[in-house]
Parts: C-alpha cells; sequence; structure tokens
C-alpha cells in the first residue's frame, strides 16, 4: 500500500506493507522526472538522490523509524528547500 502527500511542492511517498511504513521518498521540486545518477548519505536513514546536472531531486528515507522531522528539515534546509511541519510528515509516524 501507497500513502502520498503533497506540501509546498514537496511530494511525499511513503510504503507500507502489512501497516508498518516500511520505505519513504520526498520527491523535491523541480525534479522533472530526471533519474537518480548519484547518492550522497544525510544521516541515519537519509540519502540524497542528485540528477546528472548536480540539482538534488529527492531524498530516500531508508529507515523511517530512525528518521525525524528535524533531521529531515535539516537536509532540505541544507538543499535551500522550503522546510516541512510535523504534519506534512505525519505519514512518517503513522504506521
Amino acid at each position: 500500500m501507497r500513502g502520498v502527500s503533497q506540501t509546498k511542492d514537496i511530494e511525499l511517498e511513503a510504503s507500507y506493507l502489512h501497516g508498518e511504513l516500511i520505505a519513504a521518498y520526498l520527491h523535491l521540486p523541480a525534479a522533472d522526472g530526471a533519474p537518480s545518477t548519484r547518492c550522497e548519505e544525510a544521516g541515519p536513514g537519509l540519502v540524497i538522490d542528485f540528477a546528472s546536472d548536480g540539482r538534488p531531486i529527492g531524498i530516500e528515507v531508508t529507515t523511517p523509524r530512525l528518521v525525524t522531522v528535524i533531521a529531515i528539515n535539516e537536509v532540505l534546509s541544507k538543499l535551500g528547500m522550503p522546510t516541512m511541519s510535523e504534519r506534512d510528515l505525519a505519514p512518517l509516524k503513522v504506521a
């Protein structure tokens, strides 16, 4: 089952298996469907995907139980992106 939440041009896609959140992905603004050509670890459970031109296109949440709203917002801020509220990221804490 997949859940999607969109806010401030950042789309959160959460993937669940048997009611348990197993992964999530933040699609960043202006990704335009560009494929990831490089990844960079951004902290426990967070990986930034970059397009071939160097722009960030998404953030993988590989270990949702370890990730906090504060950690996600720190990464977004470093990338020059708008931050998200607890409510925006609620799907990460539902399961």
